[in-house]
């Protein structure tokens, strides 16, 4: 409301107490709370009486954690390879698929990516905001401190609750997750037909909700992280529980998730189960802070090499265009051919090569190498091993 009174060059808006420092966000536009009606009415009859929220502004707040919560990173135990995958999926937006047994921290670590994921900028925080307003949930944030939002719907939710839609269409879990996290754990559980309309969002970073009256387009540009065990019983490869599946059950259960959608998650990393020793051990692990600081940095490297672009999410190297790719991910001969071997082993599709030269070059922006180096290659190519391993 706040903006609209904006674009239509009113003077102020009256709104209750409890969304006026929201709205108050807004430049330009004069926000007046009230308690009652008849106190706006005293309003319009006295402007005077009631003074409008004195202006703040996020940027000049101090450096506040943007995730102001209990959870950190140095809580996770081990997991030295999904805690690379996780600051790697962070500095590029990428997707993540975190497949391990029960009890291997695989919802522990996908709750404390918000933690190490950059503040919003201003203008992503009001879209963050608008659509939670819509939505009736503006009150889950400060508008002072800037976050990001974290999604975990259930996998019984339905087609609707997370694309969006309805009878009045309200925004789903997809876009409750814009410029944030989306987190769907035990991933293989979802049905078929509720993942695959995700396949349309993740490419275009928007969903398109048609009605009979109307059409309308939300923005839905949110980072996927999903879990999933590695079959029904939960152990297959454990090196401790055996696993109970035949190999027809493992295949049935993998087969829930399609070839197209598991193109568009950029990186799959296995969580393998806990030692005792890592789980005796009081060796502190490294906090959200200073992963957060190298995600940042490689951000902001992104940032500037997209500068040209308009939206903020499309800064990032998830991101970049066909034409973007030849110009920043350009390979040698021995580069080229040795993605050449690993496309035709690993059999990967077109779309996969993509990505792996996408995440290529977000290892390299946090190595702060200009060039993309063999090491950075085949890191990003160890990503997609588990194409083979499960499909």
């Amino acid at each position: 409301m706040a903006q609209l009174a904006k674009k239509l060059k009113l003077k102020g808006v009256l709104l209750p107490e409890a969304t006026a420092e929201e709205a108050n966000l807004i430049e330009g536009i004069a926000v007046h709370p009230i308690q009652t009606l008849s106190q706006a009415v005293e309003f319009l009859q006295n402007p005077e009486c009631l003074q409008p929220l004195p202006k703040y502004s996020i940027r000049t707040q101090p450096n506040h954690p943007p995730n102001h919560h209990d959870l950190d990173f140095s809580d996770v135990k081990g997991q030295h390879s999904v805690r690379r995958a996780v600051e790697i999926a962070v500095s590029g937006n990428h997707n993540l698929l975190i497949i391990g047994s029960p009890g291997s921290g695989k919802s522990m670590i996908a709750k404390r990516i918000p933690t190490i994921m950059p503040q919003p900028t201003l203008d992503e925080y009001l879209e963050i905001l608008s659509i939670h307003s819509a939505s009736g949930y503006s009150q889950e944030f400060d508008p002072k401190y800037p976050r990001r939002p974290f999604r975990a719907p259930h996998h019984t939710t339905s087609d609707v609750a997370l694309l969006g839609g309805g009878s009045f269409p309200k925004p789903g879990e997809i876009s409750l997750a814009h410029n944030g996290v989306l987190f769907l754990d035990e991933l293989p559980e979802f049905k078929r037909s509720t993942l695959e309309v995700m396949r349309q969002p993740l490419e275009e970073g928007t969903v398109s909700i048609s009605r009979s009256q109307a059409k309308i387009t939300l923005p839905a540009s949110f980072m996927l992280i999903a879990a999933m065990n590695p079959c029904p019983c939960g152990y297959h490869g454990d090196p401790k529980r055996p696993c109970r599946c035949s190999l027809q059950q493992i295949a049935r259960y993998r087969s829930r998730i399609s070839g197209p959608l598991l193109d568009r998650i950029d990186l799959h990393v296995e969580a393998p189960s806990l030692t005792i020793k890592e789980i005796q051990s009081t060796q502190g692990s490294e906090d959200s802070k200073s992963i957060r600081i190298r995600c940042q940095k490689a951000r902001a490297q992104q940032t500037q090499r997209f500068a040209h672009k308009p939206l903020a999410y499309q800064q990032c190297n998830a991101h970049m265009t066909s034409q973007e790719l030849k110009t920043h991910c350009s390979l040698d001969d021995a580069q080229l051919q040795l993605l050449h071997d690993a496309m035709h082993q690993l059999k990967l599709s077109v779309r996969a090569y993509d990505r792996i030269l996408k995440v290529a070059r977000t290892i390299a922006d946090l190595d702060d190498s200009e060039p993309i180096l063999e090491k950075h290659l085949l890191e990003a190519i160890q990503y997609r091993n588990l194409d083979r391993a499960l499909f």
